[in-house]
């Protein structure tokens, strides 16, 4: 063994307890640490030869790369929709990295057995029955692209094709509808053969909407003339947290063929809160669902999971033919229903967070977070040279300036407000209108955060 590495194994408690402090300092001073980083990072220096032992490594990095990094796992960062990491998951993730399970398989460990049984606690907190089946994804991103692969199987299905062996072009034309589907979207058709252009846009409903009209989409599957389509309903736009009437969709299936495939990143944590679950109420009859984790649960990146209704089309898409893997049979191994072989074992930091606080605990930042989303949007409303793009549906504040919202203005807004070091907001363009967006889904905000949050907008301004 290499005289370092023998070093370090010899000395690993004292290089853990060191690693303990340093992560210990940094989260007890997050509160104040820059939500953002502006300066110019460190140049690259050459890959060392000998090597600085573990010890010399960490305080290497202490010294060169922590102070530059953003306090995103803060309070005050409200950019895109970024949660933290709760004690418990901050825990449960060293624990994954101790213990490095490849939970592709259940053979000679528990692992999968512990991602099942967090898949289902996950599918009751979001109101999902048991014919759902799900598996952890690295993030929204993959969760929708597992879901319209097996859409895209289905499609072969009612076509008479399988899409697995015979490719996506053996389906001919595709149809994806949507009102106001995620970025996401376009690259899982881009990735999966499908292709971006075969996402058509359906009219949103009027007044400052960003939900899909449903009659309007009544009509696009109508001129479809029978062909079976995907339909992607969003439970919480990225702008403005609005959601489509998943019931009422899912009611058009009863004259048109069609997946309906929902988007719930991280407006499905509407379901914990009896104040907001009716904004998902419907879900259930979805066939594929995306929820990220590393949003609202707070669990550290990355970790996703996705669910669907026919776990028989999901492993003909992912399954992996090895005579070493063995074939899927009763309940598959996770190898054969995502694009990994090898898995990182994700479910562990969601399952500390879920055992340590359960469904009340979780409630709570939900709760919480929209009270104070709806704070900043009345601050936000109160102050001169600003105005609200859309109400405060859920954990979002869409605002723009009060007078010429020109792009390069609100771009300097932007990066004034990033300046201050207070907190971090993302560019967006909504209706037409370029404009900011404050995400609440950090565990830690608090009112006395919103406070300095709009005085740090209001001193940019």
């Amino acid at each position: 063994m290499h005289r370092t590495l023998a070093d370090d194994l010899s000395r690993l408690p004292d290089l853990l307890q060191s690693a303990r402090d340093l992560a210990a300092r940094e989260l007890a001073g997050l509160s104040e640490r820059p939500a953002v980083h502006l300066d110019k990072a460190p140049d690259r220096e050459e890959l060392p030869g000998a090597g600085a032992g573990a010890q010399g490594a960490l305080a290497r990095f202490a010294e060169r790369w922590a102070p530059g990094f953003s306090g995103s796992a803060g309070p005050r960062y409200l950019g895109f929709v970024t949660g933290g990491a709760t004690p418990a998951s901050v825990a449960g993730d060293w624990l994954t990295s101790v213990y490095d399970q490849n939970g592709s398989g259940a053979v000679g460990s528990w692992a999968t057995a512990l991602e099942r049984e967090t898949v289902g606690w996950l599918r009751e907190l979001f109101g999902l029955g048991e014919a759902h089946s799900g598996a952890f994804v690295t993030g929204a991103t993959a969760s929708n692209t597992v879901g319209l692969a097996v859409a895209r199987e289905w499609l072969g299905e009612r076509l008479g094709v399988s899409v697995s062996r015979d490719g996506a072009a053996a389906l001919g034309e595709v149809h994806v509808l949507s009102g106001s589907p995620h970025s996401s979207i376009g690259k899982a058709l881009s990735v999966l053969g499908v292709g971006r252009d075969r996402l058509r846009s359906v009219p949103v409903l009027p007044g400052n909407r960003e939900a899909v009209d449903v009659a309007a989409l009544d009509r696009a599957l109508s001129a479809l003339g029978g062909r079976p389509a995907i339909v992607v309903a969003n439970a919480g736009t990225v702008n403005t947290v609005d959601f489509d009437d998943l019931r009422a969709i899912a009611a058009l299936r009863e004259r048109h063929d069609f997946w309906l495939h929902v988007d719930a990143a991280f407006g499905g944590f509407a379901a914990l809160s009896p104040s907001y679950a009716e904004l998902v109420d419907g879900l259930d009859a979805a066939d594929s669902v995306c929820v990220d984790l590393h949003k609202w649960l707070n669990v550290p990146y990355d970790a996703a999971v996705q669910f669907t209704r026919r776990r028989d089309l999901q492993v003909a898409v992912f399954h992996n033919a090895s005579p070493y893997l063995g074939l899927p049979a009763g309940e598959p191994d996770f190898v054969h229903l995502t694009p990994e072989n090898s898995r990182r074992l994700r479910a562990l930091p969601a399952w500390f967070s879920l055992m340590a606080y359960g469904r009340d605990g979780h409630r709570e930042i939900v709760e919480r977070n929209v009270a104070l989303a709806r704070e900043l949007g009345e601050r936000v409303a109160a102050t001169a040279g600003l105005r609200l793009l859309a109400p405060v549906r859920l954990n979002v504040v869409c605002f723009t300036l009060a007078d010429e919202p020109t792009q390069e203005r609100v771009d300097a807004l932007a990066r004034a407000v990033a300046a201050t070091g207070e907190t971090f907001l993302t560019p967006t363009v909504y209706d037409g209108t370029p404009g900011l967006r404050a995400a609440f889904s950090n565990w830690r905000t608090s009112a006395a955060d919103v406070k300095r949050i709009s005085g740090a907008v209001a001193r940019a301004l």
